[in-house]
């Protein structure tokens, strides 16, 4: 008789013939480095886009349901500076930015309604779409055409769904022209802008003040632990949602809060000089992507999140070994973050990269791109 765990060994194995095996790799995290197995990388691979600095130190540690004992008041005073940085009544911090998703999808469409999402969207948001009864269709990324020819579908109401900035390509979502469609077919527009809040608008405020059509949105998702570098997520849009979220949004009621001191270290990056490193993140961006393209780097990004596509699996893993053997740490994505056939290097920029090191990792790029037939 076969042993009980034969089908788990086939799928490893399947997984390893085919590149997509991943394993989990310990590692110390020190400004602008990683140390892997002693070994002392640049690190290409970090979300803490801001790089900021804080002397805020755990002092007191909460694990209840807000719902029950565990609504600090840290959380009073953090919500409401979210809710007017992005121009909205209220928000509410959730756990993490996944579990906010989930929080906020779930709860707005039901049956006989309709959600619309750009297939190139984060897995929360996918997952937060399985999760409601409503019908769901998947335009083509950033395809107005396709998204307005959908829009005609007939249904009670109409949510459509995107990311602000793209987390595998870097590009914005077309806001500008999203919006305009969605005010024709009365259609709900859930942002998702964990990589664009903090970063892009006038003073951070996102991807929609990019395009200046904040107004237009209708619930703003988002994470405290990308560009802020802290912990969580959150939402904000009108009273009436947060207070059905607050009563029906099971990822919020059933989880313990984050310790408040999480609270406390998000609110102090929140209020600490982020447009000094917000601009300095977006000229040390233009600086490694118009590099990369000097050398023959096909760079499409414009945003921080700069994705060097290799397509093949195999090939994409060996860049990336290239790379971490020549003091460069940024991860090979491959299926099923990507398609198949699409796997690549995502380098993301931060505040934390000086220009010697923009420049010792553009050297290393030149060699790799020359090596591997890519530039």
């Amino acid at each position: 008789m076969k042993p009980r765990t034969d089908f788990v060994k086939d799928k490893l194995k399947h997984l390893k013939s085919a590149n997509l095996y991943r394993t989990l790799v310990y590692n110390k995290i020190s400004g602008p480095y990683i140390t892997i197995l002693g070994k002392k990388l640049v690190n290409l691979s970090s979300n803490d886009y801001l790089g900021l600095d804080s002397a805020h130190h755990p002092s007191q540690i909460q694990s209840s349901s807000r719902l029950i004992a565990g609504n600090d008041i840290s959380f009073e005073k953090l919500e409401k500076n979210l809710a007017r940085h992005k121009s909205k009544n209220f928000a509410l911090v959730f756990p993490t930015g996944y579990m906010a998703n989930l929080g906020a999808i779930s709860i707005l469409a039901q049956k006989n309604d309709l959600i619309l999402s750009d297939e190139l969207n984060h897995a929360s948001i996918i997952d937060a779409c399985k999760l409601t009864r409503a019908k769901k269709t998947v335009y083509k990324h950033n395809d107005m055409s396709d998204l307005e020819k959908k829009l005609q579908k007939k249904s009670q109401r109409k949510f459509v769904i995107t990311e602000g900035i793209f987390s595998m390509n870097g590009d914005y979502a077309r806001l500008d022209e999203i919006t305009k469609l969605c005010q024709k077919n009365n259609a709900f527009l859930l942002l998702d802008d964990a990589h664009g809040d903090f970063v892009a608008g006038r003073d951070g405020k996102g991807s929609a003040d990019h395009f200046r059509v904040s107004k237009n949105v209708d619930i703003y998702i988002s994470s405290l632990s990308k560009a802020l570098g802290a912990f969580g997520g959150y939402i904000a849009a009108s009273k009436e949602i947060i207070d059905l979220a607050v009563n029906t949004s099971r990822p919020f009621i059933y989880t313990s809060a984050l310790p408040s001191f999480l609270a406390e270290l998000a609110l102090e990056r929140f209020q600490s000089n982020r447009e000094k490193n917000r601009l300095e993140l977006w000229k040390k961006t233009r600086y490694l992507s118009d590099g990369l393209r000097s050398m023959g780097y096909s760079i499409e990004s414009q945003s921080q999140i700069i994705p060097i596509i290799i397509g093949d699996e195999k090939k994409t893993l060996e860049f990336g070994k290239y790379l971490r053997n020549n003091g460069i740490f940024a991860q090979p994505i491959r299926y099923p973050t990507v398609n198949l056939g699409s796997a690549r290097i995502r380098v993301s920029v931060t505040n934390w990269l000086t220009d010697d090191i923009i420049v010792q990792s553009l050297d290393v790029f030149e060699k790799a791109g020359r090596k591997f037939g890519i530039t």
